[in-house]
């Protein structure tokens, strides 16, 4: 539910300051607050100042947490109080019963505060006793007169309702502290609510024209990187995303916990790696696993075994967000332990959030670590490189992306953009539909992230204090097994690039992006084109080509269960370029391809490939007939 930690467990308190003392997200602060006797001021600055009413029991000193329900909305064309007479309790400015002298028109129509939002939200901060939306969003606007587009509206409704929601999932935890932690889990996810809802509103896209490709400065290739010195070695931590499930595959548990290579899972290897970097170098390098709802149980019972390993491993867990009605924008779970399905990780942007929220970031900070190596648990390629970790230093660089060559295998990969002077993660779900070629394009858009990423954790402590890390929401639409479409509002983790000083890309050869997504990935990782020395991926010396060959299975070979049914035993692909199968079709032992195969099994049809046959540039059709290529 809320971030745990094992193994190394930080020491926090509970009243730790946050550094942030209001509300900027303009739907929290939309007019859905109790009334009080202390003035409303409008700041004109983005975060409003630690000396406000609502600790001194002002405006919102009534409501302490989301657990309470929503008052009796105050509407916003309400006057200021400076023209109102001091009233004796809070009756007088219940609706239809307040003073209502003439509005001052000094314009004419409304001017709307700016609807940027930058700052994360927090429990129990001075200042800020209540996320409930706000009177002073918007300017005064006169009733009768419409000032304010329709869908602006609509948000503030949308607001109410998910808060009294959220409030209800909250007092539905008993004991206190899991639900201070719940509480808090519920307010970051209301924070992004009401983002989502004041884009939405907006509507504002990326301006096409505006996106150029970065310049040479900004991505660095690999090639002119200086030597690294092993001693930094000790000041660096490395993360893995360990939430997946892998459910794409057919898989049911943790996604890191799939064997792939000689026996060992993705676990396996990544412990194996960072061992031998330990003992090799004299230095102390833990790993951090981040996990999710789906994974952390199945994580920590797979941990336990390497017990006796010289390696250090922490874990803690990412938030859980309720998924959202796409038609009602109201919470699917009705309780806290709510089925799991009715819940999501937020994606891999909630790394920083989590990493800060849980102590673990001020845990490796006081051990002496000040750089982060993070990157997704099923990518092979992702090890430790004290060249790229030199380059940092050198370069007073806080966040370092590392991005390679795309290929057409990688047209919907994210890549980095120049806009408006800064760099930016482009994904695919930000582009509009007309756009959708271009960013496809390799000659428009050369590059792509591989989510291998380098941050400087000084500096991620100092933007989470001043409320900064603010990602990109990525719409992730869904339909549950009961047939419900629901909306995911999910974040990456490369988004983060625009928050840091010096941030740039570096380019990679592609050894060290080796993902393994599907089970055409898989068989290439399982095939004799790869060895492993120490838990890293190796390629063959016999292999004559720089690249890999080109795999792609059909529906058949899509679930690990189907794949290992048809695969009798791993092919030899050493000398393969392209793989083609589609249809009902089995391998035998000890088969050997060559070249470019394509095997097509019509339907009704099916093909065994006999042990220990041999196919080099071959077209198999359902009839078995062979065609030289």
């Amino acid at each position: 539910m809320h971030a745990r930690l094992s193994t190394c467990t930080p020491s926090t308190s509970s009243g730790r300051q946050q550094g942030v003392s209001g509300v900027s997200s303009p739907i929290a602060r939309f007019s859905l607050a109790v009334a009080s006797n202390g003035p409303v001021s409008v700041s004109s600055t983005r975060r409003a100042p630690n000396t406000n009413s609502f600790a001194n029991g002002g405006l919102f000193a009534q409501r302490k947490s989301i657990c309470e329900p929503i008052d009796e909305e105050q509407d916003s064309d309400s006057p200021t109080h400076s023209d109102l007479p001091a009233a004796p309790s809070l009756d007088v400015y219940k609706r239809h019963h307040r003073p209502r002298p003439k509005v001052t028109r000094t314009q004419s129509a409304p001017q709307l505060i700016s609807t940027q939002t930058t700052q994360p939200i927090y429990i129990n901060q001075p200042g800020m006793d209540s996320l409930m939306p706000k009177s002073d969003s918007f300017n005064a606007r006169v009733r009768g007169t419409s000032h304010i587009d329709f869908k602006t509206a609509t948000t503030g409704v949308a607001a109410k309702a998910m808060r009294n929601e959220l409030s209800n999932l909250v007092s539905t935890v008993k004991e206190p502290q899991t639900k201070r932690a719940f509480d808090t889990e519920m307010q970051s996810f209301f924070y992004l609510f009401t983002r989502y809802l004041t884009e939405r509103a907006k509507s504002q896209e990326l301006d096409w024209d505006r996106i150029k490709s970065p310049s040479e400065d900004q991505i660095v290739p690999y090639s002119k990187l200086p030597k690294g010195d092993i001693k930094n070695l000790n000041k660096l931590a490395v993360l893995k995303v360990n939430g997946g499930l892998g459910t794409s595959m057919g898989m049911t548990g943790a996604k890191s916990a799939l064997e792939v290579k000689d026996d060992m899972t993705f676990l396996d290897l990544t412990v194996r790696q960072i061992e031998h970097l330990n003992t090799t170098n004299r230095v102390d390098v833990p790993l951090i696993l981040m996990t999710s709802f789906n994974t952390h149980d199945d994580t920590l019972r797979i941990i336990k075994k390497y017990a006796n390993q010289q390696l250090r491993i922490v874990t803690f867990n990412q938030s859980r967000y309720p998924r959202i009605h796409k038609e009602t924008l109201l919470p699917l779970p009705k309780t806290a332990d709510d089925d799991k399905g009715k819940w999501y990780p937020p994606g891999h942007g909630d790394l920083y959030n989590a990493l800060y929220q849980s102590g673990v970031l001020d845990q490796l900070l006081a051990e002496g670590k000040e750089y982060l190596f993070a990157s997704n648990s099923d990518n092979l390629g992702a090890v430790v490189d004290d060249q790229i970790l030199q380059h940092m230093i050198n370069t007073n660089s806080e966040f370092i992306m590392e991005v390679t060559d795309k290929t057409k295998a990688d047209i919907k990969g994210g890549t980095l953009i120049e806009y408006d002077g800064t760099m930016r993660l482009l994904e695919v779900a930000q582009v509009a539909s007309e756009h959708i070629e271009d960013f496809k394009s390799i000659r428009k858009f050369k590059i792509f992230n591989t989510n291998n990423l380098w941050i400087n954790l000084r500096a991620l402590k100092r933007i989470m204090e001043q409320g900064e890390m603010e990602l990109d929401i990525i719409i992730n639409p869904k339909t549950t097994d009961d047939g419900q479409a629901v909306v995911q509002l999910e974040t990456a983790c490369g988004a983060a690039i625009k928050h840091f000083n010096n941030a740039h890309g570096v380019n990679v050869p592609r050894s060290r992006f080796l993902p393994v997504k599907s089970c055409s990935d898989l068989l290439l990782i399982k095939s004799d084109i790869y060895s492993l020395q120490h838990g890293q991926l190796v390629i063959n010396e016999q292999r004559m080509f720089e690249t890999t060959p080109v795999i792609k299975l059909g529906d058949h070979f899509k679930k690990i269960a189907q794949f290992q049914k048809r695969f009798k035993k791993i092919p030899k692909i050493i000398e393969l370029d392209h793989l083609t199968v589609t249809g009902d079709v089995y391998f035998g032992r000890n088969v050997t391809l060559r070249g470019t195969v394509i095997i097509v099994a019509n339907e009704g049809q099916s093909i065994h490939i006999p042990d220990g046959c041999i196919l080099e540039n071959r077209l198999l059709s359902g009839n078995l007939n062979m065609i030289e290529l």
